[in-house]
């Protein structure tokens, strides 16, 4: 198949549109439409239905743009990987991470590494999502359990545990909470069990809320629940690896914790030698170290 074909119905496929495609490639509309007409008669079938909202893949099609994307992933990081000089970092680093912990823990840091690293650029993508690495959704990954994908290097970072914790303000006006009992005259700020979240934080959510809890407040990530806590709203179910930042919190029943949780870094095999992956990677690590040995010092 023609090359030059297939990379123009991949932009057609991707944009849903002659128009937007031949935008993207600086191509009239005409030129893009002969290019797929050309593409159908040469496999002698049909890509694309044509509808009023735009253009809608056959499954030919979606084979195809199937294949083009996989290409397309591919060439990226050939050419992610040609443009790391061997010793300079710079360019795009993709990294993907849950909502909390890019928000409360990652983001924060990073000043340090953009000052080591001043022509790097991040692009953060914050969901529960997990993304696909070796389809180059992402470059790097930091996720609350190993990475299952094959084709991955992995390490462990940390492990955190997720416990309950209430603002200095709230405890001082609330009735006491000496034993797990005590909970149910509290309100709860929890992620709810049906949540997108990990196994050991459903696991204490639905532990607490079987004390009927005089009040409940879910909401669905930890960074609302963290706000909220710190609004003097009642006992937050919070993971450790944000409390370091916030002082103001105090732990409420200090035996009362979910079981460990791993923390783990991933990436592609195929970015291995990356300049920009390493200095993450790296950088990442540093901080961990750093974090454990403030929390050891503390405790």
């Amino acid at each position: 198949m023609d090359w030059d074909k297939l990379r123009i119905f991949h932009a057609v496929a991707d944009a849903g549109s002659l128009t937007h495609a031949g935008d993207s490639l600086h191509l009239s509309q005409s030129a893009v439409s002969r290019q797929i007409r050309a593409l159908e008669e040469s496999l002698n079938t049909t890509l694309f239905h044509r509808h009023a909202r735009g253009l809608i893949l056959t499954e030919q099609g979606e084979l195809l743009f199937e294949a083009t994307r996989a290409m397309n992933k591919r060439l990226e990081t050939a050419a992610a990987r040609i443009r790391d000089s061997e010793e300079e970092v710079f360019g795009e680093l993709r990294v993907t991470t849950t909502l909390a912990f890019g928000t409360l823990w990652l983001a924060p840091r990073l000043t340090k590494l953009y000052e080591r690293y001043p022509d790097l650029k991040i692009d953060l993508m914050l969901e529960e999502r997990v993304l696909d690495l070796p389809m180059r959704e992402a470059d790097v990954a930091i996720r609350m359990k190993e990475p299952s994908q094959a084709d991955l290097i992995r390490k462990k970072l940390m492990g955190i545990r997720i416990g309950l914790y209430a603002s200095k303000t709230y405890l001082e006006r609330a009735a006491p909470i000496e034993k797990m009992e005590d909970i149910a005259n509290h309100r709860v700020i929890t992620q709810g069990p049906s949540s997108a979240q990990v196994a050991a934080g459903a696991s204490l959510a639905q532990q607490l809320l079987s004390y009927d809890v005089q009040s409940l407040l879910t909401i669905n990530n930890y960074f609302g629940v963290l706000q909220a806590t710190l609004s003097d709203l009642g006992v937050g179910v919070i993971p450790d690896y944000i409390t370091e930042d916030f002082p103001e919190l105090v732990r409420v029943l200090p035996d009362v914790e979910s079981g460990e949780v791993p923390v783990f870094l991933a990436y592609p095999e195929e970015l291995r030698q990356s300049k920009r992956v390493t200095a993450f990677r790296d950088f990442v690590q540093e901080e961990v170290i750093a974090h454990r040995r403030r929390i050891r010092d503390a405790a």
